[in-house]
């Protein structure tokens, strides 16, 4: 008689984090920056500018409460399953 194989349960992702985050190929989190949706008439060109760069996360209880919003980030990039 065969042995049952237990099923393993699937991690679902938030996908509000999934839109918001990026990983790098060195593992680094990178975020996008708030405040690019309106009012940017009266900035300077050098501020808004600086709003299409990502920035880094770096304290480590946000990466680690990132990581687990985002069982499957960084993973998969080349050949998605399905």
């Amino acid at each position: 008689m065969a042995k049952k194989k237990q099923k393993k349960y699937k991690l679902k992702t938030y996908k509000a984090a999934a839109k918001r985050f990026r990983v790098t190929g060195t593992g680094k989190l990178l975020r996008t920056k708030g405040g690019k949706s309106h009012l940017r008439r009266n900035r300077s060109a050098r501020s808004k500018a600086m709003f299409a760069e990502m920035q880094e996360v770096t304290p480590a209880a946000e990466v680690k409460r990132v990581r687990r919003l985002l069982p499957y980030l960084g993973k998969y990039k080349a050949n998605p399953p399905g």
